[in-house]
C-alpha cells in the first residue's frame, strides 16, 4: 500500500522557521520549500507583499508536486487569510490554526477533546464571521456546504458551544480538585512538570514513576495530564511525591487558547514545586529563550512555588557546555544556579540529585516520634507510615518507636490514629508531646 505524502510550503517574515518546520512535520507535512520576505509588518492584504504572493502562486502552479498546505509562519487576520486562498487556491493555515490542528491530532481523553475544541470554536469564529461577509458581498459562492446563516444565529450558536463545553470542563475541574485534595490529605506532595514542548517531560516522568507514557518526539505529544507517584529507587525511603506532567508550552501561543486548557495547567499552579524541564543540548540562545517563555508563562499562571530548572539531554553536549548554559541563564535570566541542574534521562546523569533537590525543596514538614506497644495494629499504621511519610528510624524493644517525617496536612491524621492503637507522639523539633485534639 502506497502512503501518500502531505507537502507544504512555508511563508514566513523572518529567517526563525526551524520550529514551524517542526510544527508542519508534527502534523505530517514535508516542508518542500520556504518563502521568506523580510519585512518588520505584514502586508494589510496578503502577509507578504503582492509580488511574492505571484511568486508562490507560480511555484504552485509549476511545481510537479502537489502542495497541500500553505503554512504562514505568523497569524493572519481573516481578511488576510481569505484573500490569501483565494489567490492561491490552495488551504492555508497560519501557526495558531497549524497548532490547533496538532491538538486535535493528539487529543485523546475527553478533557482533552473539549479543551480543544474550546480553543478551535474561539478561533474559527472570526473567520466564519468573514466568509459570511464575503458571501453576502458575492465574493464567496456558498457557505457551509450551501447554508445561509446569519451572523447573529452563528454567534448564539457558537456561543452555546462554548458554553457548553465550559460547564463540562469545570465539572472536570472540580473532579480534579477532589482529587487533589484527597491526595494532600494522605500526605503526598505535589510536583508539577512544566517547559517548552519537546524538552524531555513526558520521558522524565516515564523514569521516575517508571510509567509508560507515550513518548513521540514531537512537539504536543501530550496535552492530558498524567499524575504518578515517584518510583524510583533511590526515594524508597523518602517522602511520598506524586509527579504530574502537563501540556508544554511555545512561544507567541494567544492567551485564549492557554485559557481553554486553563483546567490542566491548573496542576502547575497548586503544586508543591515546579520542575522546568528544558532541553539543554540545543544552542545556547534558544535554550535562554525558551526558558525565559517557560518562565514568563509561569509568572502568568501566579505560580509561588519553587521553580527548579532540569537541563536535559545534557548527554548530547559536553560537561562544559551545559554549565556555560546554567551560567549564562544566570546572568541573562537571574536564575540561580543551585535551582538549574543539567540531567539526562538516556543516561540517568544526575536523576538521583536532582530527586534530592526536589526533596529538600519541597515545603516545610514534621519530624515526629512515635512510641507504639507491639502488636499487630502497630505492625499495620507501620506500614501506613512507609506509604504516607518518610520514616527515618525505627526501633524495636519492649514497644516499638517510629521516627519518621510527613506532610504537615496528614499530621492530625497519624496523631489521631496513633493514640487510636495506644501509642504516643512527640514533634522532635518542637520537643513536646502531641495530643489528639
Amino acid at each position: 500500500m502506497t502512503i501518500q505524502l502531505k507537502h507544504a510550503i512555508i511563508l514566513s517574515l523572518d529567517n526563525t522557521i526551524s520550529e514551524i518546520v517542526q510544527l508542519a512535520d508534527t502534523l505530517g507535512y514535508t516542508v518542500k520549500k520556504e518563502f521568506i520576505q523580510l519585512r518588520q509588518t505584514p502586508d494589510v492584504n496578503y502577509y507578504v507583499g503582492s509580488g511574492k504572493v505571484d511568486e508562490i502562486k507560480t511555484y504552485l502552479d509549476e511545481t510537479e508536486d502537489h502542495v497541500d498546505l500553505v503554512i504562514v509562519n505568523g497569524e493572519l487576520k481573516p481578511s488576510q487569510w481569505f484573500t490569501l486562498e483565494k489567490k492561491l487556491g490552495t488551504t492555508v493555515y497560519d501557526r495558531i490554526r497549524l497548532i490547533l490542528a496538532i491538538f486535535e491530532e493528539h487529543a485523546e481523553r475527553r478533557e482533552a477533546r473539549l479543551q480543544v475544541r474550546l480553543a478551535q470554536l474561539h478561533y474559527e469564529r472570526p473567520q466564519v464571521r468573514e466568509l459570511i461577509h464575503r458571501a453576502k458581498a458575492g465574493e464567496h459562492p456558498g457557505l457551509m456546504a450551501g447554508g445561509e446563516y446569519q451572523v447573529d444565529d452563528y454567534y448564539e450558536m457558537i456561543k452555546r458551544q462554548m458554553k457548553d463545553i465550559n460547564v463540562e470542563l469545570e465539572k472536570i475541574r472540580k473532579n480534579r480538585e477532589m482529587h487533589r485534595e484527597s491526595r494532600y490529605t494522605s500526605g503526598f506532595y505535589l510536583v508539577s512538570l512544566a517547559g517548552y514542548t519537546n524538552a524531555g517531560k513526558s520521558s522524565l516522568l516515564n523514569l521516575l514513576t517508571k510509567e509508560t507514557v507515550k513518548v513521540e518526539g514531537k512537539l504536543f505529544s501530550t496535552l492530558s495530564t498524567t499524575t504518578r507517584k515517584i518510583q524510583t529507587p533511590a526515594l524508597k525511603r523518602t517522602l511520598p511525591v506524586l509527579l504530574t506532567d502537563t501540556v508544554g508550552f511555545i512561544e507567541h501561543l494567544p492567551s485564549w487558547v492557554i485559557d481553554a486548557f486553563h483546567s490542566t495547567l491548573e496542576e502547575i499552579q497548586v503544586a508543591d514545586v515546579v520542575l522546568l524541564v528544558a532541553d539543554g543540548s540545543e544552542e545556547l540562545s534558544v535554550v535562554e529563550r525558551k526558558i525565559s517563555i517557560s518562565l514568563q508563562e509561569l509568572r502568568n499562571l501566579n505560580v509561588t512555588a519553587p521553580i527548579l530548572i532540569a537541563l536535559n539531554k545534557v548527554d548530547l553536549i559536553s560537561v562544559e557546555k551545559a554549565h556555560e548554559c546554567i551560567q549564562s541563564l544566570h546572568q541573562h535570566l537571574g536564575v540561580q544556579t543551585e535551582s538549574c541542574l543539567p540531567i539526562s534521562v538516556t543516561t540517568q546523569y544526575n536523576i538521583d540529585r536532582l530527586l534530592e533537590i526536589i526533596e529538600v525543596s519541597l515545603p516545610s514538614r514534621s519530624t515526629l516520634t512515635c512510641t507504639l506497644p507491639n502488636t499487630p495494629a502497630s505492625q499495620k499504621f507501620l506500614s501506613f507510615l512507609y506509604e504516607t511519610t518518610h520514616v527515618l528510624n525505627v526501633t524495636y524493644g519492649t514497644t516499638m518507636t517510629i521516627i519518621f517525617e510527613c506532610n504537615e496536612k496528614i499530621k492530625q491524621k497519624i496523631l489521631s490514629q496513633c493514640h487510636a492503637i495506644g501509642g504516643s507522639c512527640a514533634d522532635d523539633v518542637q520537643g513536646v508531646s502531641l495530643t489528639k485534639e
